[in-house]
């Protein structure tokens, strides 16, 4: 990053300085996918495989990662000698995903799983003693859970004790010390090697296709696709991008893979659940990475924050058209119930946080939240505060169940295990971005304390270095939909590989005005005789809009942000998406 600012501008309106994400960014130059490569952190020499980035490029050896031999010789004995397996699955749609992966591919070797994903209210995150036990009871020999399990100390271990051999498929931060199961596979073991801790970034659902990879790889080595076809694990890429996008995990190296070709596969129209589900969610077009993100997972999503837990496995594993309608149907129907609840819980606690937006942390509890939807609510509050925030739901007897989403530089998951190993939580953990605990009766503000003094070093590095980063330098003229089809060429993108933001202008605005839910929009009219149509989304209340909305006519801006096709009424013009803006 250099020391000079982009476009001149030291403080915008939203605060911060501009600066190029890469030295040379305000040029479009003749490769300009390379030049968003590059500025994402891909080496010269990396060009190539990043380009077109496939599976065959960035998958490593299964083998790598510990545990993951011995995890699928013993599948592949339960598989070739008929045992009984069960899939412990979280109700999150990386835990859906993971387990409809495991259950679609154990189908293709002849074995109908039984699939166990508990009640985000009655049962809470991760498998519990009870249900691995009664897992047990109904036949289970070996279980699998996924997205959960690496904290589950005293549920593993009354599993052990049951007789029930237990495989953990899991990302989630681990301690030191780690439960009693037969494997654990995690790339964010504490003893996990080279290879596989640069893979702690990939969701659970990528870390269960990397383990069929191996069952797959055991399997043949065995002789068993000698007489008959193998499974293609490939075919259900589309279930591995949407946990990935929707988990939020960053889209690097294999991530970006398993998103380019999964929805590469996701186009075929090969999942029946997941073609029920673009329906109802009127997606006419081949759904794109945001609409993993925004449209297919929040409504997976909605049946373990508001309705039945494993609804999301159910549809994605659906073999019956009319059925996965109806599962599809329902999922969006309370998804709708999900978005109502989450907006008031969202205005309560926006207000108690407004006490708190000095400081290094946002926490705020509040009795009668869902604790379904408390999650969103923090990421709302995270990116409204530019803060770490926790959003905790207080039960009746003042136990409270909390979810956090942090900012980039800010390892949360870390925290909140420290938290929990000085005695703070009553459970605890996650990743860097995000993590979900549960704290006692009366034992909020201690937790509030402790967090504060462990992050506020963190929180301040990290806003220090607070800047809008620029990819590139437009005149009005060149926002076209052309530019977006060069944009788009260095995705998908996301977490961790975000979007290209650009400048453009000195332009002046012209019918600026109020659309929407609090969206200001306006047309921007450049010196060069160009002109591009803008949104600012949310924007209000807020400083930016307020700005925009009262410009004088002859007022000329630098306006930043991301450029978007605008396909209303069919057409094929672009518009930018404002983020921020400075005088010119």
């Amino acid at each position: 990053m250099t020391s000079t600012f982009a476009c001149g501008v030291e403080r915008s309106l939203t605060g911060q300085p501009w600066r190029w994400r890469r030295a040379g960014g305000d040029e479009l130059g003749r490769d300009l996918t390379d030049q968003l490569l590059l500025a994402r952190g891909v080496e010269e020499a990396d060009l190539a495989r990043h380009r077109t980035p496939t599976i065959r490029d960035f998958l490593p050896d299964p083998s790598e990662f510990k545990d993951m031999d011995k995890a699928a010789a013993r599948l592949a004995d339960a598989v070739e000698s008929g045992e009984s397996i069960a899939i412990f699955g979280d109700y999150d749609v990386d835990g859906a995903t993971s387990a409809a992966l495991l259950t679609l591919l154990l189908r293709r070797l002849g074995v109908e799983p039984m699939v166990y994903i508990p009640d985000r209210l009655m049962e809470g995150y991760g498998p519990s003693g009870a249900a691995l036990v009664e897992l047990k009871r109904r036949g289970a020999t070996l279980a699998i859970t996924v997205d959960c399990g690496a904290q589950a100390f005293d549920a593993l271990k009354e599993a052990a004790d049951a007789g029930l051999e237990v495989i953990v498929c899991d990302h989630h931060q681990c301690a030191s010390l780690l439960p009693v199961t037969f494997a654990l596979i995690n790339p964010n073991r504490l003893d996990e090697g080279e290879i596989g801790a640069a893979h702690g970034h990939v969701a659970a659902v990528g870390m269960a296709f990397l383990l069929g990879v191996a069952l797959l790889r055991e399997l043949r080595q065995r002789g068993r696709f000698d007489d008959q076809p193998e499974p293609k694990l490939i075919d259900l890429l589309d279930i591995v991008a949407l946990g990935t996008v929707a988990d939020v995990a960053r889209l690097k190296t294999l991530n970006r893979a398993f998103v380019t070709q999964g929805l590469k596969v996701m186009s075929e129209r090969r999942n029946i659940g997941l073609n029920a589900l673009a329906e109802a969610a009127r997606l006419v077009k081949p759904p794109t990475a945001r609409d993993l993100g925004f449209a297919l997972g929040p409504r997976i999503n909605a049946g373990g924050r508001v309705g039945k837990s494993d609804l999301g496995v159910r549809l994605l594993t659906s073999t019956d058209p009319e059925e996965a309608r109806t599962i599809a149907a329902e999922l969006d129907r309370l998804n709708e119930e999900r978005r109502a609840i989450e907006m008031l819980v969202t205005e309560q606690a926006g207000e108690a946080a407004n006490a708190q937006a000095g400081g290094s942390l946002i926490m705020v509890s509040g009795r009668g939240w869902h604790p379904g939807v408390i999650g969103i609510v923090a990421s709302r509050l995270k990116e409204r505060f530019g803060r770490p925030a926790i959003v905790i739901a207080e039960e009746e007897d003042g136990t409270g169940k909390g979810s956090g989403r942090s900012i980039s530089g800010v390892d949360l998951g870390a925290a909140v295990l420290a938290a929990k190993d000085s005695g703070l939580l009553v459970a605890g953990g996650g990743h860097a971005m995000a993590a979900g605990l549960t704290v006692a009766p009366g034992g909020i503000e201690a937790l509030r304390a402790f967090l504060h003094d462990r992050m506020a070093a963190d929180v301040e590095a990290a806003l220090g270095g607070r800047a809008l980063l620029l990819d590139a330098l437009l005149a009005p003229g060149g926002v076209t939909a052309s530019l977006c089809d060069a944009l788009d060429a260095a995705g998908p993108y996301g977490a961790g590989w975000p979007a290209p933001r650009v400048a453009a202008g000195p332009a002046r605005l012209m019918r600026p005005g109020i659309v929407g839910n609090g969206h200001v929009r306006a047309i921007a009219c450049g010196d060069d005789g160009k002109s591009f149509k803008l949104i600012a989304f949310r924007a209000v209340e807020t400083e930016l809009g307020q700005a925009l909305l009262s410009s004088p006519a002859d007022k000329r801006w630098w306006l930043a942000g991301t450029i978007k096709r605008d396909e209303w009424n069919g057409g094929n013009a672009a518009e930018m998406h404002v983020e921020d803006a400075a005088p010119a």
